[in-house]
This record gives C-alpha cells, sequence and structure tokens, in this order.
C-alpha cells in the first residue's frame, strides 16, 4: 500500500482538494440525511383482525377464526399461526421465518382471506404487516371545552385531520375517539304484544325504504338515458311514521332518538380526547414532519375555536435527543482519544495530523450512508459512536513511525513514504480484518439484521476512510507540518525488553497462568445469569387493567378512571393516556381487544426512575378486586422484553387447562419470578335455550332475543345531511336467570314467556378462545427478573420437564430466554465466521499459518479482560455485551498485528527472539496508544445514557474497554510467548547456534 503514500506526493493539490470536497459533502449530507428512530425493519408477522359486534366468541370462532386459520394454512414461509377469539372480535397471528418477504406474505394472506365470506353483520378484515417505518411519527390531542359533541367532531374531521393530512411527508392520519351519529330504537314490548306487532317486522322495517336503484336505459323525446328509482328517510320524524303493519307506525311501539355512538374511549390526563395517529412517508425526515406536526398543531389550537390541539409525542423529539447524544458522545471520544495522542507524543503538530482521520472519515462515512440509503438513526449513530476511537489507530500507527524515524533521520518526503510503507501492511491488515468481522452480519436473517447491517456498514465505511486517510493525507501533512518541529526523544523501553526476555525463557509459566484466569473467566460467564435491558430509565410505561368478560362495561371504566386518577398523581408522570374499546381506525393496526380491557400509555418526566413508578403501581393490584392489573416499560415493537411463556397444546380443552394449572403452580415457586397469569383464567356463563319446535319457531326466537338482548343494525337513514346507523337497541336488561326466562315473545299462539317454550341450561365456557396452530391452548405467562432471564427460562424448563403430559398434550416454552438464546447463537454463529474471515485475513498477508495463529490467541485474552470487567461492575451480559465481544476480536487483532508484522520484519536480520525483544519494545508506544485511545473514546458511551433501542449501551463499553486493555496488556506478554513457541525449533537453534558462539550479540535496542 506504499503506493499510496507515494501517489498522495505526487497529487498534492488533488489530494487538498479531494479533503476540501469530503469535508463539504459530509456537511451537506449530514444536513440532507433522512432522520429516523430506527432503520427499517419488518416484523415477521401478519396479522388478520375483524371485528364483529354482537357476536360471541364461539361464533367468531366458527364463522371467522376457523376459516381464516385455514385459509391461510398454506402461506409460503408461515412457521406458527396463533389466534383469539373473542366478543365481537377475532384476531389471527401469522408468523413467518426470517427469509420470507414479507410485502409478499402479507398479499398472500390477503388474497387468502378476502376470498372468504363472513356472517352478516361482520366486518371486512383488515390484513396488518408492521414495519418500523410505520411507527407513528406523532401523536396529537385534540379536546375541545364543551366535549365530544356533534360539531366539535365535524370540526375535528372537517378541519383539523385534513390539515394534518396536508403536511409533507406525512403518509396517513388515523383519528380515534371519535363519536358517529345513531338513531336508537328502543322497542315497547307492551305495545308490541298489544297491537300484535312481531320483532321480525320491525327489523325488517327499513328494508326498501331507504334505496337507489337503477331500472335501465330508455330512450325518451329522442334521448337516451338512465330511469332511477330513488327513496331516502332523510329525519327522525319521516322514520317514526313509517308504517310497521297496517295501522301501527314505529313511534307507536318504539320511542326514537338520535344519539352519538362513541366506538372507543380516549382520555389524556383526564380530559375526553380525540386522538391522530400520524404516519410518515417512508422517504420522509421524521424531524421535519414532527417540526411540521407541532407547528401544525399550535397553529390550529389558536385559531379553532375552544380547541386546544397538543402533540403530545413524536419521534421526531426522540430522534434530535439520541442525535444530540451521539453527537456529544463522538466529540467528547475525539477528545479524548486526541487527549491520549497529544500526551504521548507531546506534540501539538503531530496531535492535529493524526486528530483530522476523524472529521475526514466521518465526513465520508455520512456522504456513503446517503449514496447507501441508509438513515441517521440510533443504531447508525451507536456505528459512529463506536468507532470513533479506532478512526485514529492507524493514523497513530503511521505518524508515531514517521515520529519515531524522525529521531534517527532527517524529514524527508522519501523518508515519510519509507515509514509509512513499514507499517502499510500492518494497518491494512488489521483494518480489513476489523471489517471482516462486520461482513457476516449480512448472513443475518430478518430483524437482527436489519438492525445489525446499518451499524456494520457505519463502521465500515468509517474504517477504510480512516485507513486511507492514514496512507495518504497523514505522509502529506506529516512533511509539511513536522518541518522544523521539535521532537522529545523517544526510545523503545529497556526495562520492558527485559522483562520480556525474562518471560520467554519462563512461556510455560506464562502460558499456564494465561490459560487458567482463561479457564476461570470462562466458567464464571457460564454460570453468570444473561439478563434483558433495564427499565430503569424507560421513557414511556405501558400500564393495562383487564376485567373478566362477565363485568360491565361502565363498571370497567369507572374503575378504569380511578385507577387514571392514581397514575396521574404519580411524581414520575408527565402524561396519562387512557384508551378502552375497539375501533374500526384501532383494527387496522391489528389492535383488537376486550371490552373489559383498559390500555394506559404513561409518558415519563426526564430524570424520573421508571422502576420505581412501575414497583409502586404493580402494588395497586389488591385496589382492583377481580381484574388483572400489568406494568412494563413500553417497547417500540409492543413486546415485552422480560416476559416467559409456556403454550399447553392439545386438542382436549379440559386436560390442557389441568396440565396449566399445574404448570403455573410450579412456575410460582421459582425465584425472580413476578407475576403468572394465565390466558384461559377468565370464564362467563353461556345460558342456552333449547326450543320445543313443537310448541315455537327456534330462528324466530333467536331473532326477538337478539333484539331484545342486543343492539341490531337496522339500516342507514339520513341525519342533518350525514349518513346515521339505525340501531335497534336491547329491550330488556335481565338481571337474573329468572328474568330471562320471564321474558315475554312472540309466537304463532300469541305473547308467551320463554321459559313456555324452551328450557334453559347454564355452562360455564371459557371468555376468549385460543388456538395455536388451529389446535386450543393456554399460554401461562410470567415476568422475569430483567437481570436473570435465561437463569429463569432454564428453571421453568426444569420444572416443566417434570409434568407428565396426558396423551396428546405438548408443552412448548418460549419468550424473553428463548429470543435471547437465538439471538446470542446468531451472534456466536456470526463470530465463528467472523474468526474465520480474520484468520483468512492474516494467512493471506503473511503467507503463513503460524504467525497469524499467535495473532488469534489475543482473542481469548480479550474474553478474560471482558468477563472480569463485567464482574466488577455487576453488569448482568446481555445482548448489547456479546455484541460487544463480536467488535472485539476485530479491535484486539489490531495490536497482535502490528507486533507480528514488525516481528516478521525484524526475523530478516535478526534471531526469533531478537526479533520478538525489537518489535515488541518498538511497537509498545503505538499499541498502548491505540489501545489507550479506543478506550477513553468508549469512556462516554460507559457514563452517558444509552436511547432505547440502541445496540449501543454501558454493557458494550464495559466489554469493550475491559476486554481491550485486558488484550493489550497480555498481548504484549503472552503473543510474543505463543510465536516463539510456534516456532520453537527455529528459535531453540538460534539461541544453542548463539550460546555456542564466543560473544553473544547486544540485544537491540
Amino acid at each position: 500500500m506504499t503506493w499510496l503514500a507515494k501517489w498522495s506526493f505526487g497529487n498534492k493539490g488533488a489530494v487538498g482538494l479531494l479533503v476540501v470536497m469530503a469535508l463539504v459533502v459530509g456537511i451537506l449530507s449530514y444536513t440532507t440525511l433522512p432522520m429516523e428512530f430506527m432503520p427499517e425493519a419488518d416484523n415477521p408477522q401478519v396479522t388478520v383482525a375483524v371485528l364483529g359486534p354482537g357476536q360471541d366468541a364461539h361464533a367468531m370462532e366458527t364463522q371467522v377464526t376457523k376459516p381464516i386459520e385455514a385459509a391461510t394454512s398454506l402461506v409460503k414461509g408461515k412457521t406458527e399461526q396463533m389466534s383469539t377469539s373473542a366478543d365481537g372480535y377475532a384476531k389471527v397471528d401469522i408468523y413467518f421465518d426470517g427469509k420470507t418477504n414479507m410485502k409478499e406474505a402479507a398479499q398472500e394472506v390477503e388474497k387468502a382471506v378476502n376470498a372468504l365470506q363472513f356472517p352478516q353483520g361482520v366486518m371486512d378484515p383488515f390484513i396488518i404487516q408492521l414495519n418500523t417505518s410505520m411507527i407513528p411519527v406523532s401523536q396529537v390531542t385534540v379536546a375541545f371545552d364543551e366535549g365530544l359533541t356533534k360539531e366539535n367532531l365535524e370540526i375535528a374531521e372537517n378541519k383539523i385531520l385534513p390539515e394534518m393530512q396536508k403536511i409533507d411527508g406525512v403518509a396517513s392520519v388515523a383519528l380515534y375517539g371519535k363519536t358517529s351519529p345513531q338513531v336508537r330504537v328502543r322497542l315497547d314490548p307492551a305495545a308490541m304484544a298489544a297491537k300484535g306487532v312481531s320483532t321480525a317486522q320491525v327489523m325488517g322495517l327499513l328494508q326498501g325504504r331507504s334505496v337507489s336503484a337503477s331500472v335501465g336505459e330508455q330512450t325518451i323525446g329522442g334521448q337516451t338515458g338512465n330511469v332511477n328509482v330513488v327513496s331516502s328517510i332523510e329525519s327522525v320524524d319521516t322514520l317514526k311514521k313509517l308504517p310497521v303493519t297496517a295501522g301501527v307506525t314505529l313511534g307507536d311501539i318504539a320511542a326514537v332518538e338520535p344519539k352519538l355512538d362513541q366506538e372507543s374511549v380516549s382520555r389524556s390526563n383526564g380530559k375526553d380526547v380525540l386522538f391522530l395517529i400520524i404516519t410518515k412517508e417512508a422517504s420522509a425526515n421524521a424531524v421535519d414532519v414532527g417540526d411540521k406536526v407541532r407547528s401544525t398543531a399550535e397553529e390550529l389550537s389558536s385559531s379553532v375555536k375552544n380547541a386546544e390541539v397538543s402533540m403530545i409525542f413524536s419521534t421526531s423529539d426522540m430522534v434530535v435527543t439520541s442525535v444530540n447524544s451521539m453527537l456529544r458522545e463522538v466529540l467528547l471520544g475525539a477528545l479524548f482519544a486526541t487527549i491520549v495522542i497529544l500526551i504521548f507524543l507531546r506534540n501539538v503538530r503531530a496531535t492535529l495530523i493524526t486528530a483530522i482521520s476523524i472529521p475526514l472519515s466521518l465526513a465520508v462515512t455520512l456522504y456513503l450512508l446517503k449514496v447507501s440509503g441508509i438513515t441517521l438513526n440510533i443504531v447508525t449513530l451507536g456505528g459512529v459512536a463506536v468507532a470513533v476511537g479506532r478512526l485514529v489507530d492507524d493514523s497513530i500507527v503511521v505518524i508515531e513511525n514517521i515520529y519515531r524515524r524522525m529521531q534517527k533521520e532527517s524529514l524527508s518526503r522519501e523518508m515519510v513514504v519509507s515509514a509509512t510503507g513499514e507499517v502499510a501492511r500492518a494497518i491494512t491488515t488489521s483494518t480489513i480484518a476489523t471489517v471482516a468481522v462486520f461482513l457476516p452480519m449480512g448472513l443475518l436473517r430478518g430483524g437482527l439484521q436489519a438492525f445489525l447491517l446499518p451499524f456494520a456498514l457505519t463502521v465500515t465505511y468509517s474504517l477504510l476512510t480512516s485507513l486511507i486517510v492514514a496512507l495518504t493525507v497523514v505522509p502529506l501533512l506529516s512533511s509539511w507540518l513536522l518541518k522544523g518541529s521539535s521532537l522529545k526523544e523517544h526510545e523503545p523501553s529497556r526495562k520492558f525488553s527485559r522483562f520480556l526476555e525474562w518471560n520467554l525463557q519462563r512461556k510455560w509459566v506464562t502460558l499456564s497462568l494465561g490459560l487458567l484466569l482463561l479457564v476461570g473467566s470462562i466458567g464464571a460467564y457460564v454460570v453468570m445469569p444473561k439478563g434483558a435491558l433495564d427499565a430503569t430509565d424507560a421513557s414511556t410505561v405501558t400500564v393495562q387493567l383487564v376485567y373478566p368478560n362477565n363485568v360491565p362495561v361502565s363498571e370497567v371504566l369507572e374503575n378504569g378512571k380511578q385507577l387514571e386518577a392514581e397514575l396521574m398523581k404519580q411524581p414520575q408522570a408527565e402524561i396519562v393516556i387512557m384508551q378502552s374499546g375497539n375501533s374500526a381506525d384501532s383494527a387496522q393496526w391489528g389492535s383488537v381487544v376486550s371490552l373489559t380491557q383498559v390500555d394506559y400509555t404513561v409518558m415519563m418526566k426526564e430524570e424520573a426512575d421508571a422502576q420505581v413508578f412501575m414497583d409502586h403501581i404493580r402494588s395497586l393490584q389488591s385496589s382492583y378486586d377481580g381484574a388483572t392489573l400489568t406494568v412494563g416499560a413500553a417497547s417500540m415493537m409492543g413486546a415485552s422484553s422480560t416476559s416467559e411463556y409456556i403454550d399447553i397444546v392439545g386438542e382436549d380443552l379440559q386436560a390442557i387447562n389441568t396440565v396449566a394449572k399445574e404448570v403455573a403452580a410450579k412456575v410460582k415457586t421459582i425465584e425472580g419470578v413476578g407475576k403468572v397469569a394465565s390466558n384461559m383464567e377468565d370464564t362467563k356463563p353461556v345460558f342456552a335455550f333449547k326450543v320445543d319446535p313443537a310448541v315455537a319457531n327456534a330462528q324466530e326466537i333467536s331473532m326477538q332475543l337478539s333484539a331484545m338482548l342486543n343492539p341490531v343494525p337496522l339500516g342507514q337513514i339520513g341525519l342533518d345531511g350525514s349518513p346515521a346507523a339505525v340501531v335497534l337497541e336491547p329491550v330488556v336488561q335481565p338481571a337474573s336467570q329468572q328474568d330471562l326466562q320471564k321474558i315475554t315473545i312472540m309466537t304463532s299462539a300469541g305473547p308467551q314467556l320463554l321459559s313456555q317454550v324452551a328450557e334453559l341450561t347454564v355452562t360455564d365456557q371459557p371468555a376468549m378462545l385460543y388456538h395455536k396452530d388451529g389446535k386450543p391452548y393456554v399460554r401461562i405467562t410470567a415476568e422475569a427478573d430483567p437481570k436473570r432471564v435465561s437463569e429463569i427460562g432454564a428453571d421453568i424448563k426444569t420444572e416443566t420437564d417434570s409434568i407428565t403430559l396426558p396423551e396428546g398434550v405438548t408443552l412448548l416454552a418460549g419468550g424473553a430466554s428463548a429470543d435471547q438464546a437465538g439471538d446470542f447463537s446468531d451472534l456466536g454463529m456470526t463470530a465463528l465466521i467472523s474468526i474465520g474471515l480474520v484468520y483468512l485475513i492474516m494467512v493471506l498477508t503473511f503467507k503463513t499459518l503460524r504467525a497469524p495463529l499467535a495473532i488469534m490467541f489475543s482473542l481469548p485474552l480479550a474474553a478474560i479482560g471482558a468477563i472480569v470487567a463485567l464482574l466488577i461492575s455487576g453488569i448482568t451480559p446481555d445482548f448489547t455485551a456479546l455484541f460487544g465481544a463480536l467488535m472485539l476480536i476485530g479491535i484486539v487483532v489490531t495490536n497482535a498485528i502490528v507486533l507480528i508484522d514488525r516481528i516478521k520484519h525484524n526475523e530478516e536480520q535478526m534471531t526469533v527472539r531478537e526479533a520478538i525483544l525489537e518489535a515488541a519494545g518498538t511497537r509498545m508506544r503505538p499499541i498502548l496508544m491505540t489501545a489507550i485511545a479506543t478506550v477513553c473514546a468508549m469512556l462516554p458511551l460507559l457514563f452517558g445514557q444509552a436511547e432505547q433501542g440502541s445496540i449501543v449501551s454501558q454493557s458494550l463499553a464495559i466489554v469493550v474497554m475491559g476486554g481491550l486493555t485486558a488484550a493489550t496488556l497480555l498481548t504484549l506478554i503472552v503473543v510474543p510467548a505463543i510465536y516463539e513457541l510456534l516456532y520453537f525449533r527455529k528459535s531453540s537453534k538460534e539461541r544453542k547456534k548463539a550460546a555456542a558462539a564466543p560473544a553473544s550479540a547486544e540485544l537491540p535496542g
């Protein structure tokens, strides 16, 4: 690579111009790069959500869920199918393997589901395939002084909503909590009985009354045109006057009045509000869109009378915070690295020459990210923060070698080129080896690749650029800026050389101690619990209050508001959002829930301790008798990071329920397990009437009971220029079985009590029905201590393995520990491939197998330091810690390569031991400089606060810093011993020959 240095001297003007262009392009790229919170990644799941108002769980299961399961069972790439059937809704989740194209999978599912026919009253299905780019960019609340009246809803829909939709870069705006106009028809059973009117006659009332039909095309008066028949009902009075039978109008047997129907309850800090959920276009800048939404909300709040429009959440704020945080850490890291160089070289000019590689490398990296279509997000920013310490390594080695040569030679172009050439092979090999560590990340599948690949490309771009800078710009600047520079004399450490010689004479002691340290460290790691990310600094907390399905919705909402007030009283809470119920808008995102479930999103104040808040809210469980209270740190994709689950699957529901109770009992005894729950704890009574066909018509009775007990849609009419649904209200609300049996119905024999024509039986059945791959299942969930996830997962397996299962029943465990094990396995495989690539690169460079093998021994030395650092800090190993270990593979071998390259260079004139001693003494300073610079550049990451979803965290910094520190110190001691051992025969012969000579050679130095 010496030719690069020669080329730069022959093209000084071009190099200078390229430097300026790189800086300008980098700045422009930074200002135009799209900013996101996360890189785009597909969730390997397609959800089919169906709303069926008035349908019970069993009806939804047989008429909706099972047909969808059958239709999607053969979709390509499917790994698992989960479904929930409940009163009023059904949801089928289809999971896919990592290699599946999720857009094609969603299209295939949509095609299969759209071919199905569902019963009347069941809404069209929603097919959802979520992507991180679909994470709402902003959430806006709309509140009115007079509440959510019809007029205010029209203002929201006709003025506020369109203004948000017009914002450049906005893809969609969904409105939650809205009301819709309805006309409620409440039948009078006594009046119906007196006038002999049946429910069936009322239910067919609007048929043919509101219609627009084409008769056909006719030629009339010489002109051809269409003949249409149009009829519509435009007022409540007209509806009341509709004849039901001869001489009887609807108003005679029912109360008819307009009302507003609220699809779902949405509240913010105790006030009823409308929610606007805003998503952006994939190519739009999250910060720009968020800022425009904020300004639009402020304008609307001042221009719309009695309305308060507030942006309560925006990923743009998170992006700006992340960018500022990472930029601060990058700048601090660069500053610390520069200070280290200055301390070692004690020359400002040499320090500035070295430090130039940081802004140049970052500028080119930003440009390459833009060209690659990669956004600026917490992952790519993390890559920059991690790489900043490594960016100066190549330049340090070059400038240090020039600096060292200047002490004995005059500064000249030839000397600078020669000094650069001496280390060119070493820094090129080490940089390419580091890059090779990240290449296997492209082989990963699914979401893990989507997160790691942008990180890997960021590091790769920056490191390759820093190598080019070290081989071109640094030599050129050195020949210019170091002229006449006064340099402090530096000689290789004679003390270290003598110590190393003493160590080489006792290499087996050193290697044995190293082996003991390695074995002890590995043993410590094996017994260390593997954890999940800590939630102490979570910015958002989710709370869920779920009552059994037989609890009235009004009671659920009343208690829900009590919990809302309690949440608002907490000093850590800034905004409390409460939501309950289903709507078409929520279903299109795959969110369909029980009507007895209330969800809260609590946005925390800055610096608030979320863990203290969550612990307090969990302690309120006893205040909500019969309900289940769940609290956890929010995830961007909605999944808990610390829960374990055990699925009990089988055809016999009674058998799996029995096993589920045994599983729950065993899991509760495990240390570190918090709340244990079952998805089948909620049951409800089913009242079944068996009709005597000789006495009454079962279908007629079913229709009458449905109309009496449930709201029944009758059609639509025009109301103040807008369509309004006509709904038949429940006639009776029985408080007991006796009330139910005393309901009067119309039969062919006249009005009769229900008990006279049908026999009542009562059974308890699950309120929700769950399937896994078409079979019933029960899921036991357990919240695990975040610091002991792997240990708890193993304990759960041990406990459940001891259970004797009935025939046809199987247990399937999963959750945080399984996900963690999968991620660890993927990273482990990536590490093995990386090690192989690194070794291959070094073999190609050194043209031998043995020298690279000595370099590879620096890796276990790094493991010692990483594990000891985790033990000392008390940090539990998690995914980011293991990712840090993967990074160490590339970082650690750098120093060993620089050392071995010098040894190989020396062997042409020296014995093996002399070559080792000279190389260790000469390369000790650049090795220490690069290591300390990298470690110091990591300090901001160690003491900083990682953003949620970032793979750069405190545990990663601890692993890298500990591993690099240990590897650096031990590399100077252990690697030389390994190298001499690998060349034992040659070294032994040389020492014997030297001993036989009349005079031994002096130690070089």
